[in-house]
């Protein structure tokens, strides 16, 4: 048996939670699932400014850290931190950290490849729309491809402290430990489904462990020092979903089951770079106090592609707020919304969309919500996006002058003018997998 804790959901998740799963309980593997598909993005463009950038910078500092006692515990770590640049992210935790060995897994960044992919005859079409990739060809920010668990185990197969990889899918950071540990073969499709369900289950962190919970959530225990789940894996692909004892939180068959429902699509034929796995198949038991084991997974054939995950620009937005207060606050921020759609509309600006949202009133439901009769306050939301960045430059000197040209009682404007950002969208495609080349790269 192998514990495989989870101590980040995403990049900005709680800092501690990885020290305290090093720190109150045994452990053999460390997963921390660092990207989103933004996130790759975001990690481009820093990148492109500094060469040097462009990983998850919390990490290093995180693995220095903790470095002594993932030595003594004989603690290995594997995470998606690298981003777009992977061997930055590990010379940088050798830097901090040398008496840690690293090895990073290369491979899934093709950015550089698309116009081969190209021409090739690939069109790259997006799985959503069914749009070609030349459409957007000229606006792309990022391109990786998901990678599976087994580049991951060769990467351990190396002896390395800490595993070091770019946009390998959040499921495969769990399944690769149970394949370098247990001799799981490219085959074993139940066995690589029951892994990559695991990694499913445990891979937004806490959100498995009574976090995000909908059920008796009033009664969750210590939210503040909330448990980051720990998969206790077996030979047999059975494996028990806990958290270290005397933490907070829950882990049960309710919590389990809504992060099973996260992301899932056609649940019998759950998509992965190493298996597809039938979520049909599973069977949940609790088995004692913070304990669920789960078992009977099937599995079938890995498919023959690879999704790429792709950002492009996708034009400009900004978002202002104002906050108008009782008697009629409601009315009041109507008000201000109808004045600034009919100014921007007396300036000839053009927008692909204007939203409005009244806090406090219809933010998280829309038009199904009831208003309250006369509510004590209410924050006008409004945002615009476009292609032109002027047009959206200009809406944000809008909102502000309504404090002394609007309806009466309005506050919150203290961070002046809100900010022009650029608006990054999605692409994903499939690449035949064979297209798709991974190598391991040791630093010690």
């Amino acid at each position: 048996m192998i514990r495989i804790a989870n101590g980040q959901g995403f990049w900005g998740d709680w800092l501690e939670a990885p020290v305290q799963l090093v720190e109150q309980g045994p452990i053999d593997y460390l997963i921390l699932d660092y990207l989103a598909e933004v996130t790759m993005s975001i990690l481009q463009k820093q990148r492109q400014g500094n060469p040097e950038l462009g990983y998850a910078a919390d990490f290093p500092p995180l693995i220095a850290r903790l470095a002594e006692r993932l030595k003594i515990g004989n603690i290995k770590v594997l995470a998606n931190a690298g981003g777009v640049n992977p061997t930055a992210c590990a010379r940088k935790v050798r830097e901090l950290a040398p008496q840690l060995k690293v090895a990073v897994v290369l491979g899934d960044d093709v950015f550089a490849r698309l116009d081969e992919f190209l021409a090739k005859g690939y069109e790259l079409r997006d799985m959503d729309s069914g749009e070609p990739l030349s459409s957007v060809r000229s606006r792309i920010l990022s391109a990786n491809a998901y990678i599976g668990a087994f580049p991951l185990a060769e990467a351990l197969a190396t002896g390395a402290d800490v595993v070091i990889a770019g946009r390998s899918t959040d499921t495969a950071l769990a399944l690769a430990p149970m394949v370098r540990e247990f001799g799981w073969g490219p085959e074993d499709w139940d066995k690589l489904a029951a892994g990559a369900i695991a990694g499913h289950i445990v891979e937004c962190g806490a959100q498995c462990t009574g976090g995000n919970c909908q059920v008796d959530w009033e009664s969750l225990p210590d939210m503040a020092g909330i448990g980051y789940p720990i998969v206790e894996a077996e030979p047999d692909a059975s494996f028990v979903i806990t958290k270290h004892a005397g933490t907070g939180g829950r882990v049960h068959s309710d919590t389990v089951k809504e992060q099973l429902l996260y992301e899932l699509g056609d649940p019998k034929r759950y998509l992965t770079p190493d298996c597809v796995a039938d979520f049909t198949t599973i069977q949940l038991e609790d088995i004692g106090p913070d304990r669920v084991r789960v078992a009977c997974i099937r599995g079938g054939p890995r498919p023959p592609t690879l999704k790429l995950s792709m950002s492009y620009s996708d034009g400009w937005k900004a978002i202002g707020t104002l906050v108008y207060s009782w008697p009629q606050a409601l009315e009041k921020a109507r008000a201000a919304d109808i004045i600034v759609r009919r100014r921007l509309q007396q300036l000839g600006l053009q927008f692909e969309e204007i939203y409005t949202e009244f806090l406090g009133v219809n933010a998280c439901h829309g038009t199904v919500a009831a208003a309250p009769a006369d509510p004590p306050e209410v924050q006008l939301r409004i945002g615009v996006r476009g292609r032109q960045r002027q047009a959206v430059d200009r809406f944000t000197r809008e909102l502000i002058p309504l404090v002394l040209n609007g309806p009466p009682g309005a506050t919150g404007f203290g961070e002046g003018r809100p900010p022009v950002r650029e608006i990054v969208a999605y692409w994903s495609a499939l690449i035949p997998r064979e297209e798709i080349h991974t190598s391991v790269e040791v630093f010690e």
